[in-house]
């Protein structure tokens, strides 16, 4: 039994030493890997492909080689497993992150590139790590989905607490609405008409590759529609006529489309005499006193 006892805080301190070279030099080799990676490959994405490929090579030699070096005797198991529940507690966020991590490999709620909103954070995946994801933010100060140019980090585990948005799984576009009030003398039917060419003009043209992507996604997701052709809905509002245009477009192109819509709608209202803009008024009626 004596042969088998050894000096635990000599053991411990050596390992430490080991651990600290094997990240290290793991470390400097996988920089120059990605270095000389970057430097003769020109394909942007192509090249994150591969960094994410090699991080993920990284991480699991660094853990083969702690798991070598932290269990060289059986004497040690008692203590590696007190040391492993007490990690366990204190790290319980970051592991709750790298099981995150492990279900979007798989299951893929979203990839890179995709448009998503999570806790009330919207933006294009630009990057999946192990403990977090990073977007680029849209919306918040600036309207219709267009970026603000900052990044946000978003830690992993938040896909497992809150619901996620994805703009671009299953069926890859978004219905987008315009609401136009046109003034309860303007003659409504007549700019439904023309407002419906409008949409037709921007919408998502119906094509087969519109038809084969709606068919796949309906494999994996309860999806289909009955009718993807744009269509104007009439209603009535305090202060006039509502007319609202709805259509088909890409999730990124949603304010360029937005803007175009109602570029062609100030031009109509400004070249026909019976179709006018309305705003909030107020009128009084008041009584010939005779």
């Amino acid at each position: 039994m004596d042969s088998l006892k050894i000096d635990l805080p000599g053991y411990i301190s050596m390992n430490i030493v080991y651990t600290a070279l094997a990240i290290i030099i793991v470390y400097i080799l996988r920089s120059l890997i990605l270095r000389i990676i970057h430097r003769n490959m020109k394909d942007l994405k192509l090249y994150y492909k591969t960094r994410r490929t090699i991080n993920y090579i990284y991480f699991g030699v660094v853990l083969l080689l702690l798991i070598s070096i932290w269990s060289e005797t059986s004497s040690m198991s008692t203590y590696l497993g007190l040391a492993s529940a007490g990690i366990a507690i204190a790290l319980s966020d970051l592991l709750v992150n790298i099981a995150a991590f492990v279900f979007m490999i798989f299951k893929k709620p979203f990839s890179v590139g995709d448009r998503i909103e999570i806790n009330g954070h919207a933006g294009d995946v630009i990057d999946q790590r192990l403990f977090q994801f990073t977007v680029m933010e849209i919306g918040n100060w600036v309207s219709n989905d267009q970026s603000t140019g900052r990044m946000i980090h978003i830690p992993n585990r938040l896909i497992f607490n809150h619901p996620l948005f994805n703009y671009n799984a299953g069926f890859k576009f978004i219905w987008h609405e315009v609401h136009v009030m046109l003034t309860f003398e303007s003659n409504h039917n007549k700019a439904k008409e023309m407002f419906l060419n409008i949409a037709g003009k921007y919408t998502v043209q119906k094509t087969d590759t519109l038809e084969k992507e709606l068919k796949e996604a309906s494999r994996k997701y309860l999806i289909y529609y009955n009718n993807l052709t744009p269509i104007v809905y009439t209603d009535v509002k305090d202060s006039g006529i509502v007319l609202s245009i709805r259509y088909l477009c890409e999730p990124q192109k949603r304010r360029t489309t937005h803007e175009k819509v109602w570029e062609d709608i100030l031009d109509i209202t400004n070249r026909e005499e019976d179709i006018n803009l309305a705003y909030n008024t107020m009128r009084f009626v008041s009584e010939q006193v005779k």
